[in-house]
């Protein structure tokens, strides 16, 4: 797994070409797009309507956003797996979410 923290820009674009390298994501790779239980699934297809921008960037397209409650400066989780092809995108409320469960399972009892 490759983790890797951006913000969604006012176009939709994310920005972490760290991730988009260790994916093999070259600008022009064909995507699909899907929304489920939140969370944003991402993989390359070659009949995918969505593509890595000239400048290597992924568009999440406004449906998508609006899905997902995501909104301009949101910072995302992404995490990719590699032998997979495929990147999963943490929108806020998804981690804010797990991380509260998280903490209520792991830290309950630990309060001072």
């Amino acid at each position: 797994m490759i983790y890797g923290l951006a913000a969604v820009d006012d176009r939709g674009r994310v920005a972490d070409q760290a991730v988009l390298r260790a994916l093999g994501w070259a600008p022009g790779t064909r995507l699909a797009i899907r929304e489920t239980r939140r969370l944003l699934i991402v993989q390359t297809d070659p009949h995918g309507v969505f593509t890595i921008t000239t400048q290597g960037h992924l568009r999440l397209p406004a449906p998508v956003r609006h899905c997902s409650g995501l909104l301009p400066g949101d910072r995302v989780l992404l995490t990719a797996e590699p032998a997979r092809s495929l990147l999963v995108v943490h929108p806020p409320a998804v981690l804010d979410d797990m991380i509260t469960h998280c903490h209520t399972e792991r830290l309950d009892g630990d309060r001072p």
